[in-house]
C-alpha cells in the first residue's frame, strides 16, 4: 500500500492506494484519527454488491446510512443533491458526521459537493471505483452538478478528508471504462513527466490489463502529478489549468453528440488529446519527434480517427460549445497547448475563424 499526502490552503489529507484496501477501512481512519457517529454511504449503482456490502461491514458508527445513485450526466443535478440533504437532515447529521461515497467521478462530484453545502461542511471520504476518477476527480477538490446550461457549471472546491483508491475495484470494470481512465493518466504524463509517457508507452499492454504491479505505479505516479498541481494552485488560478490538456476539445465534442453513449469522457478526452496536439505543431510549438511518438501512442490505442464522428456540418455546433468553456474570459477560446512532452502552455488564445480553420483541417483531410 502507498500513501501520498495532499497539502492545500483548505485541508491537508491522504491518498491510499492499494489492492483490496476497503477491508482495511476501520484501521485506516483509526490511524487518520477520522471519527464520526452517523455515516451515510453514497453508492454508485454500478459498484458490484460485494464491495458494498464488504464497506458496510467495515464501518463501525452508530448509525449507518446508505444512498444508492444511479450515476449518469443526466442526473448529476439538483434533485439528486436535495434528496441527500434531505436524508441529511432527517436524520439529524452534525458537522462531525461524515458522507462516503463509493462510485466513480460523476458519484464523487456529487457527493462532495453536498458535503460542501450541507452546513457548511461535512466530513467527506471518498472510495472512487473507476480508474477515472481513481486518477483525476477523487483529488484535488473538485465538486459540482450539471445544469441546462452546462456541465460542471454549479459547484464547490472542497477537498476530502480521506481518499481511499482500491486497484481491485477496477477488475469489475469493462476494457471501454479501462481506456477512460488512462485517457488521464496519458494527460498527466504529457504535462509533467516524459519519463511517465516513455513507461506508459513502453508498458501499455500490462497497463491495461490492469497487471498489479503495472496499474498500481501509475495510479501512484499519476496522483503524485496531480499533488503538485493543486498543491501549487488549489482554486485553478493559474497552473492547475494545465491540467485542462485535451478537455477544451473533449468536453466540446461530448457536448457536441449531446453526451451520447458513443462517446464518453475519457475517449472524449483522448481525442481532445490527438486535437491538442496536432494544434500544438500547428502553432509551431511542438517538435516532429515528439509529435509523431504522441500520435504513435494514440495509435496504439485507436484513437487517431476523428471523422468516425464528426464531419464539415459539425464546425460550428463543436466551436459554440468551445466557447462556452469555463477557462474562457475573453470572446477568443483558451487552449492548453503543448511544448514538448513534460510541459505546456496554459494561455493560449484563438480567435473563432482559426479555430474553425483548424477545425476544417481536422475533419476534411
Amino acid at each position: 500500500m502507498k500513501v501520498l499526502k495532499i497539502k492545500t490552503k483548505s485541508k491537508n489529507y491522504k491518498v491510499y492506494i492499494g489492492h483490496n484496501i476497503i477491508s482495511r477501512f476501520n484501521n485506516i481512519i483509526k490511524k487518520e484519527k477520522i471519527y464520526f457517529q452517523k455515516s451515510l454511504i453514497i453508492v454508485d449503482k454500478k459498484v458490484p454488491k460485494i464491495f458494498v456490502k464488504k464497506l458496510n461491514s467495515k464501518i463501525t458508527s452508530q448509525q449507518n446510512f446508505i444512498y444508492y445513485f444511479n450515476a449518469s450526466e443526466k442526473n448529476k443535478n439538483f434533485n439528486n443533491v436535495n434528496s441527500i440533504l434531505g436524508k441529511l437532515f432527517k436524520n439529524n447529521f452534525t458537522r462531525n458526521d461524515i458522507i462516503i461515497c463509493l462510485g466513480g467521478g460523476i458519484a464523487g462530484d456529487l457527493a462532495g459537493f453536498a458535503s460542501s453545502i450541507y452546513k457548511r461542511g461535512l466530513k467527506f471520504i471518498n472510495i472512487p471505483s473507476t480508474l477515472l476518477s481513481q486518477v483525476d476527480s477523487s483529488i484535488g477538490g473538485k465538486t459540482g452538478i450539471n445544469n441546462k446550461f452546462g456541465k460542471n457549471l454549479i459547484g464547490s472546491f472542497y477537498q476530502p478528508d480521506l481518499v481511499i483508491t482500491d486497484t481491485k475495484l477496477l477488475v469489475s470494470l469493462p476494457k471501454r471504462e479501462i481506456i477512460c481512465g488512462y485517457a488521464e493518466i496519458l494527460k498527466h504524463s504529457l504535462i509533467k513527466n516524459k519519463k511517465l509517457f516513455l513507461f506508459l508507452d513502453k508498458n501499455l499492454n500490462d497497463i491495461l490489463e490492469l497487471k498489479k504491479n503495472f496499474i498500481e505505479k501509475v495510479i501512484f505516479e499519476s496522483c503524485r502529478i496531480k499533488k503538485g498541481v493543486i498543491e501549487s494552485d488549489e482554486k485553478e488560478v493559474n497552473v492547475r489549468k494545465s491540467l485542462n490538456l485535451g478537455h477544451t476539445f473533449g468536453h466540446a465534442y461530448e457536448a457536441a453528440l449531446n453526451y451520447s453513449k458513443k462517446l464518453n469522457h475519457g475517449e472524449a478526452v483522448l481525442y481532445g488529446i490527438l486535437s491538442a496536439t496536432k494544434l500544438s505543431k500547428k502553432l509551431k510549438m511542438l517538435n516532429n519527434n515528439e509529435y509523431n511518438l504522441i500520435l504513435s501512442h494514440l495509435s496504439k490505442l485507436k484513437f487517431t480517427n476523428l471523422k468516425k464522428f464528426f464531419n464539415k456540418k459539425d464546425i460550428n455546433k463543436i466551436v459554440i460549445f468551445m466557447m462556452a468553456d469555463k477557462k474562457n474570459y475573453t470572446n477568443r477560446i483558451n487552449f492548453i497547448t503543448l511544448n514538448n512532452i513534460g510541459s505546456v502552455s496554459i494561455n493560449n488564445q484563438l480567435n473563432t475563424n482559426k479555430v474553425r480553420n483548424f477545425m476544417r483541417s481536422e475533419l476534411i483531410k
